[in-house]
């Protein structure tokens, strides 16, 4: 039996995929955002031991919710691809089950990606920058990690929406924008984009944890520069359907 190890779950989440929606927070990152506001998920030996099937027993309690909604499960953290043995179980006693389950990953992790994505329905994928430089700016490590699993996704054929973080002097130029729209032109079973405003609701913890907030003083996105460079992503990809209503926060609220 495999274990897994979360940090929390948030129930009846609204902005993780669509519909009404239980997210588990999973522990593990190979990454190291600037801006990430999990930091507590970034050890993968952290959080709370769990089976899959107990996993499953908790979300089976929202099932009258994702039929009402057409909700599911979302996996996020962390990265779920750290655990991704444990992944792939869970979600294949969803699919027994009949619940909708999304993967919310920056493509970085260990083991069979197929084997995950056999039985993933959503992904949401991460885009932190389309330069190599850049990437690792942001994250402390290269794209090779992110274009394997991109690969494996379009091997798979499975449905997609993209995130991209946007960060005032980071990530916000209508050049950057325009040139992610025109990346994003070249994945196939795109059906959103989603650009996430920056923002410091978890600044404290970082203090909490002892750990360097590199993007001190940096303030957080503002609406009406968002509303901007989403025409200007609009146009760079011929107007893909895509949302604005983005995850801004997660609340990271645990459940018996």
């Amino acid at each position: 039996m495999i274990v897994g190890r979360i940090h929390s779950i948030e129930t009846l989440g609204l902005v993780d995929g669509p519909g009404i929606r239980v997210v588990v927070f999973m522990q593990g990152c190979m990454l190291r955002c600037a801006y990430c506001h999990n930091p507590d998920t970034w050890n993968k030996n952290g959080g709370t031991e769990i089976t899959a099937e107990e996993l499953l027993n908790k979300v089976k309690r929202y099932k009258g919710y994702f039929k009402s909604s057409g909700g599911g499960v979302t996996l996020s953290g962390g990265d779920p691809l750290i655990q991704s043995e444990f992944v792939a179980e869970f979600f294949k006693m969803c699919r027994e089950e009949g619940i909708n389950t999304a993967l919310d990953t920056s493509g970085y992790g260990y083991g069979d990606y197929d084997e995950v994505l056999k039985y993933t329905d959503l992904i949401l994928l991460d885009i932190k920058h389309v330069e190599e430089s850049r990437h690792k700016q942001i994250t402390g490590k290269g794209r090779e990690g992110f274009l394997k699993f991109l690969s494996a996704a379009q091997k798979n054929n499975n449905k997609i929406w993209i995130r991209h973080v946007v960060v005032p002097g980071l990530t916000d130029s209508e050049d950057n924008i325009r040139r992610l729209g025109k990346y994003i032109n070249t994945i196939s079973n795109v059906e959103k984009v989603q650009l996430l405003p920056y923002h410091t609701q978890g600044v404290d913890k970082y203090k909490d944890l002892n750990i360097p907030y590199r993007l001190e003083g940096v303030p957080a996105l503002e609406r009406e520069k968002l509303d901007k460079l989403y025409l200007v992503l609009d146009e760079a990809m011929g107007k893909l359907p895509r949302t604005k209503k983005a995850a801004e926060s997660h609340s990271l609220n645990d459940v018996g």
